[in-house]
């Protein structure tokens, strides 16, 4: 860490002078405006002038040259910060407002449900390692075929015929135990 802080003081041409701080305290109060007036809750605040100091030290340790203007630079850095947290609470709220509605849906008694989560976890134990992969991605952790496609380094063609499968497998699995 320290040598990532030598070579952004150097990248910034300033020696001594400034500590190991990559950023001053006016470009400091900057960053938390942006981010402040971007919607960050003030508790978050610190995290994300962490994140600025932390790409500019990055940027530092990569070589690349000192931007023109760091104050400005880390505005824009935290402009898109603050547009990142929000994208991520949207995210946690879409996928709250699922699971709520997952729970909502009437199911005859709490003992079909477990039946039911039983017999799907049990038929996702039976299914080869690379169908189980495919399906708990797709449906469990809500990923598109494409995603799935290139974190697995395979085709979409075949994340597809593997989701298929595993779909007809569990699906027979479930009739032939009289689940569904």
């Amino acid at each position: 860490m320290a040598v990532l802080r030598r070579k952004a003081r150097r990248a910034q041409g300033d020696g001594a002078g400034q500590g190991d701080d990559p950023l001053d305290a006016a470009q400091e109060r900057r960053v938390r405006a942006v981010l402040a007036l971007g919607g960050v809750p003030q508790a978050d605040l610190p995290d994300g002038v962490q994140q600025v100091r932390l790409r500019l030290l990055e940027r530092a340790a990569k070589g690349y040259e000192t931007p023109r203007d760091v104050s400005a630079w880390a505005a824009v850095v935290a402009s898109n910060l603050a547009m990142d947290w929000h994208r991520a609470k949207r995210r946690q709220e879409r996928l709250g407002e699922r699971l709520a509605s997952l729970r909502q849906h009437e199911h005859p008694s709490g003992e079909d449900t477990s039946v039911l989560s039983l017999a799907v976890a049990q038929g996702l134990d039976d299914l080869p390692d690379a169908q189980r992969q495919v399906l708990v991605l797709r449906f469990y952790a809500d990923l598109p075929v494409r995603s799935i496609a290139e974190e697995l380094g395979v085709p979409e063609g075949t994340v597809k015929s593997r989701l298929h499968t595993a779909v007809r497998a569990l699906r027979a699995r479930l009739h032939e135990d009289e689940v569904v």
